[in-house]
């Protein structure tokens, strides 16, 4: 049952992907290359992987977080992941984990629910 479930969550994260491709460029990112930088996290964000984050997950959100250099680019990965999100069944409690398990600050908000007209213009 949890590999089906896992198949399943590939599957729609992969719609996901192919949907907003290149949906939310912001100086060279796009948002299929965000959800790609990501993926490694899918496991641990979904339940299925274990109780922390894997080392490519981090190496993956520290990545993006050196990239979120501007307002623009945050709001776009803020839209960008949201949507993404909200196709998966993301624990929100485990998203909201990764900046303390992977040691790094986050610029972009990791809620579903945020309101990404809002992220910081720092």
């Amino acid at each position: 049952m949890e590999m089906k479930l896992m198949g399943w969550s590939l599957i729609v994260f992969g719609l996901v992907v192919m949907v907003l491709n290149n949906a939310f460029p912001a100086n060279g990112i796009t948002c299929q290359e965000a959800l790609m930088t990501l993926m490694p996290c899918e496991p641990y964000l979904v339940g299925s992987g274990p109780g922390s984050p894997a080392v490519p997950c981090c190496a993956g959100v520290q990545t993006l977080a050196s990239e979120a250099t501007s307002t623009e680019i945050r709001r776009s990965l803020c839209e960008c992941l949201k949507t993404a999100a909200a196709g998966m069944k993301i624990d929100p409690a485990r998203l909201r984990a990764i900046p303390e398990y992977c040691k790094v600050s986050v610029p972009v908000p990791l809620d579903p629910s945020v309101d990404c007209s809002k992220v910081p213009l720092f």
